[in-house]
């Protein structure tokens, strides 16, 4: 009986055994195949790319031909907004133009139903820029691909495939020498070097992806870019921090493509670094702020009779039609915020925090009633104008709605006009990679008031010889008190605030940017230029 079972195991075995075999060859015999018609598709890939690139080149040599110098083009689909980063677009443009007269310069922009004119007219308005001669617009019509609406789920994975469709939409329409993407897109970055053979540089305003996001993630926090079923989940806040790992070396890798990499700030430039680990071609350029508007803008003691006069003729100046508006009229105390109706920019914060402030001041004249907060910033699309709508909707389930103003895409001059009137500047986005309107309060004279994080930690609202520039929070009851405080200082103790933040951001100047971005660029120009 042993024997036979014995003799049953050993014929149960030889048939595995040659099953086994048989499932071998059978996926040996799948695999051969399988490598040779992998590298027949890598080699006409490979032949489709370089026959691409071959025509994209003849496009460019062609387009040389024609023209008596080098092009520039940069990327920027949404240059009809009005932020720091169109900001820095028009400032570079016209730092460029002034040193390289013989180049051409086109910016690739999604804005539609509006004209090249009516672009240019809006930068002179928003920000006091006019270009030196006649720019070309390549105007896109998919912006949608890089739209957040358009990708409920895994976002940058989303926007950064669709930018690299863009992308190809805008090589295919014009092939420049040199291409600069100022918004952020890295994925466009190999498009336009390895298929448009151009060079190209990037001015990173904010790292797609960065540590902080995967310590948010593994955190389990909820924030604007973690959703709370994410948050309560593990395994799927696990899911997420592999997802992220697995785009931050892609990011990396795109944007290592760069022949000149500039940051706006000591924060992104350390996540740049670790991201594209390219520290010998990575530099810092500060975005440039439009200090010298504010600088007419006198800094006296809040209650010198005198002052008052002067601030009520710079009020007329600036075309207030409003009685007591100026700094010497302290009965309303205007606290501004300035930013991008964007989620990042946590005004939701800002109004919750106020609505604290007003709970800890009493009823009266010199109390809720003397307050007032001015929401400014610019709308890009249809989801920023809904976010004013529910902020709005907030205003209203708080009770602050009489206290609160929101003004949108407004003129230069208003802006300037509302800095000027305002008491302290308002910032609430955490890790702001700089922070332009940081510095415009700042230099506009009011008491800055910022998030404990990012660009306004490390590089603005720091000590300027000696002498403290403004303050910092992180939560709506540290913004409260901070507010309380700064509304409670003397005038004395305001008045030598002001001046250590306003000469503290000379450093910030349009001057200082162009001479940085110039020095950065001069050696990737100078080959075009050969």
């Amino acid at each position: 009986m042993e024997e036979h079972e014995h003799l049953h195991n050993l014929h149960h075995h030889h048939h595995f055994s040659l099953c086994f075999c048989d499932l071998m060859r059978l996926l040996w015999s799948l695999v051969v195949p399988c490598i040779y018609l992998s590298l027949v598709l890598t080699l006409v890939l490979l032949l489709l790319l370089m026959g691409v690139r071959m025509w994209l080149q003849g496009r460019q040599k062609a387009r040389r031909a024609q023209d008596d110098g080098p092009a520039v083009a940069f990327f920027h689909p949404y240059c009809n907004a009005g932020g720091g980063g169109e900001r820095v677009l028009w400032c570079s443009l016209r730092a460029l133009m002034n040193r390289y007269p013989n180049f051409s310069f086109v910016v690739y922009t999604g804005d539609q139903g509006v004209t090249g004119e009516q672009i240019l007219e809006g930068a002179r308005q928003r920000f006091n820029i006019t270009l030196p001669r006649p720019i070309t617009f390549m105007f896109l019509r998919h912006r949608a691909l890089v739209e957040a609406g358009s990708y409920p789920h895994f976002t940058l994975l989303g926007q950064s495939a669709g930018s690299m469709f863009l992308g190809w939409e805008a090589l295919t329409a014009f092939v420049p020498d040199l291409y600069v993407d100022s918004m952020g897109y890295a994925f466009t970055l190999p498009i336009f070097r390895y298929l448009g053979g151009c060079k190209v540089a990037s001015y990173v305003h904010y790292p797609t992806v960065s540590t902080d996001m995967l310590s948010v993630v593994r955190e389990r926090n909820p924030r604007f870019n973690n959703a709370d079923f994410i948050s309560r989940n593990p395994v799927l806040s696990a899911v997420k921090v592999v997802y992220y790992c697995c785009f931050a070396l892609l990011y990396g890798l795109a944007g290592s493509c760069s022949d000149v990499i500039l940051v706006n700030s000591t924060w992104t430039l350390g996540h740049i670094l670790a991201l594209w680990r390219s520290p010998s071609r990575t530099s810092i350029v500060y975005p440039p702020c439009d200090v010298r508007a504010f600088l007419d803008v006198p800094l006296e003691e809040d209650d010198d009779d005198e002052v008052e006069e002067g601030w009520e003729e710079l009020g007329q100046e600036l075309g207030s039609k409003e009685e007591g508006i100026g700094r010497g009229d302290r009965k309303c105390h205007s606290i501004v915020s300035v930013g991008q109706f964007r989620p990042e920019k946590d005004h939701r914060l800002q109004i919750r925090a106020f609505r604290k402030l007003l709970d800890r001041k009493g009823e009266g004249p010199e109390g809720q009633e003397s307050l007032r907060l001015v929401l400014i910033g610019g709308c890009r699309n249809q989801d920023d104008e809904e976010r004013v709508l529910m902020l709005r909707g907030l205003c209203e389930e708080l009770g602050v709605s009489a206290h609160v103003e929101f003004k949108i895409n407004i003129p230069f001059e208003e802006l300037k006009r509302e800095l000027v009137d305002a008491t302290i500047g308002l910032h609430t986005m955490w890790n702001e990679h700089f922070g332009i309107g940081v510095v415009e309060c700042m230099a506009a004279g009011t008491i800055v008031l910022a998030h404990k994080s990012g660009g306004p930690k490390l590089d603005i609202v720091v000590p300027f010889e000696g002498g403290q520039t403004g303050f910092l929070a992180d939560s709506e009851d540290s913004y409260a008190a901070a507010m309380e405080t700064i509304l409670a200082l003397s005038p004395s103790a305001r008045l030598e605030m002001r001046r250590n933040a306003r000469r503290s951001v000379e450093r910030f100047s349009d001057q200082e940017f162009e001479t940085c971005f110039l020095s950065a660029t001069e050696t990737l120009m100078s080959r075009l230029e050969r």
